[in-house]
């Protein structure tokens, strides 16, 4: 037994398997392994996302959620006799949308906290006028229509008639009529196919003769509502003007059209918007499943939480392979230009260090916001990394030369998250940076040189690198 381990001992030297080149390979394979943990931070801040989400949905259900608004639009009953005795009645809806439409909002906007989660609310006034000309209707009506003029109703639509903080009214030629539930119809669809549903509740009220064949009158509607997140008007006229003014500092504009004209201050924000009737893509009268394409036409604010923590915890996540594998060739660098060996078990602790900075940043970043917890997550990693060099090195000015190498790399990470549209050259470039500087660093390291465990090879210098020709 004793000849054979000296034969395998002759045959395989242990020295063999301790070579710098192996031990590159080796770091290597560690910091992918560090990848393991990394996917779990993922789930957490997917739990801790979806948690803010349910926030957000429970205080939606109190505030209004999501608002989306449909101005003064004339609604008509309309019925299609049977042809045949084996035929039914059919009945349905006609809309008529006014010529020219004029709408005015102000929003006021606060936060609302639950737990570590906010959510911001707005309180809203929304003025809706509209002008009609039903000279010429109905032009679109399905052939036999027999349109019920002494049945309709001028008809408003909300998204969440829940966040109704006082009556709505509608005032028509000198007289203010509240607006009821629709009794020609409860509910409009305008999602388009292929879009998300989007199920308006219609206010209405008659308008007491006013609404005849060629006629022509002016509508305003007033109504007070609550939402949370996001706001919107869709461009009810076939000529569609709206002004939108609130004090939210971070307004995102969406829906199908910009603001013509828009103003952002610290202080809040006012757009404009002018829609013609070419752009609506819409037809001016029609019947109800005419109209589903109108939700397109949305003219809307979202109250955008700049410093999101999840998503740029998110973000930051995306860059953890580079990272450590940059943390890990630093570690190797002063490994190989130090003449002391590391451990493996020392670079694993190097990268769960590294895991721990983001489980960090994600728990400081809830409650201090996203840049003051990567700062102090950042800051005390750096300084821990550093200290761990100047440790395993036992060098003082090492552990100064390891604190600017983690500092600048640090600084690098947090550039990376803020650049966004330039974060993929700039990453890419410091990637170029480091290789080039591992390269050099490790120009005169003999790859094929034997370590014994503690002490240089024979073969090479103690740090394993020979004299420079």
């Amino acid at each position: 037994m004793n000849n054979l381990a000296a034969l395998s001992g002759e045959l395989f030297p242990k020295t063999r398997f301790r070579s710098m080149g192996l031990k590159l390979i080796v770091v290597c394979l560690l910091a992918l392994l560090m990848i393991i943990p990394a996917l779990f931070l993922w789930t957490l801040v997917e739990d801790r996302t979806n948690r803010a989400q349910d926030v957000v949905r429970e205080i939606s259900q109190h505030v209004g959620g999501q608002q989306t608004f449909l101005g003064p639009t004339l609604a008509i009953p309309y019925t299609i006799p049977a042809l045949s005795p084996t035929d039914s009645t059919k009945r349905g809806i006609y809309l008529v949308f006014p010529s020219r439409a004029t709408g005015t909002v102000k929003v006021r906007t606060e936060e609302r906290h639950r737990s570590l989660f906010k959510v911001p609310v707005f309180r809203a006034d929304v003025k809706l006028d509209g002008s009609f000309d039903l000279s010429g209707v109905p032009a679109a009506a399905p052939p036999g229509a027999e349109l019920q003029w002494d049945h309709a109703e001028m008809v408003v639509g909300v998204s969440d008639p829940r966040g109704a903080l006082a009556d709505a009214a509608l005032m028509a030629n000198g007289h203010t009529m509240t607006l009821l539930p629709a009794a020609v119809a409860q509910n409009l669809s305008v999602g388009g196919e292929g879009s998300p549903l989007l199920r308006l509740t219609l206010l209405g009220t008659k308008l007491d003769g006013l609404a005849q064949p060629n006629a022509k009158f002016d509508v305003a509607a007033t109504l007070r509502f609550s939402g949370a997140q996001r706001i919107a008007v869709l461009a009810y006229g076939k000529t569609t003007e709206l002004s939108l003014a609130g004090d939210w500092p971070n307004p995102g504009f969406d829906g199908g059209f910009l603001p013509a004209t828009r103003n952002v201050a610290t202080s809040g924000f006012d757009a404009q918007w002018s829609v013609p009737f070419i752009a609506r893509g819409v037809r001016a009268e029609g019947p109800a499943e005419s109209v589903t394409n109108l939700d397109a036409t949305a003219l809307g604010v979202s109250f955008v939480e700049v410093a999101d923590p999840y998503q740029s915890v998110t973000r930051s996540l995306k860059y953890v392979p580079l990272f450590l594998g940059l943390i890990f060739v630093a570690y190797f660098i002063f490994e190989v230009t130090t003449e002391k060996r590391v451990h493996p078990a020392q670079y694993l602790l190097v990268g769960i260090a590294q895991i721990i900075f983001y489980l960090l940043l994600l728990s400081l970043a809830e409650r201090i916001g996203f840049d003051f917890g990567f700062l102090v997550a950042g800051a005390a990693t750096v300084i821990l990394l550093a200290a761990n060099a100047g440790w395993i090195f036992a060098s003082r000015k090492l552990g100064f030369r390891a604190l600017a190498t983690f500092g600048l790399l640090y600084t690098l990470i947090y550039l990376l998250l803020r650049l966004e549209d330039n974060a993929l050259l700039v990453g890419a470039v410091a990637s170029f940076m480091a290789i080039a500087a591992a390269m050099y660093f490790t120009r005169g390291i003999d790859w094929y040189s034997s370590m014994g465990p503690g002490e240089p090879g024979p073969d090479a210098t103690a740090s394993g690198l020979r004299s420079q020709p």
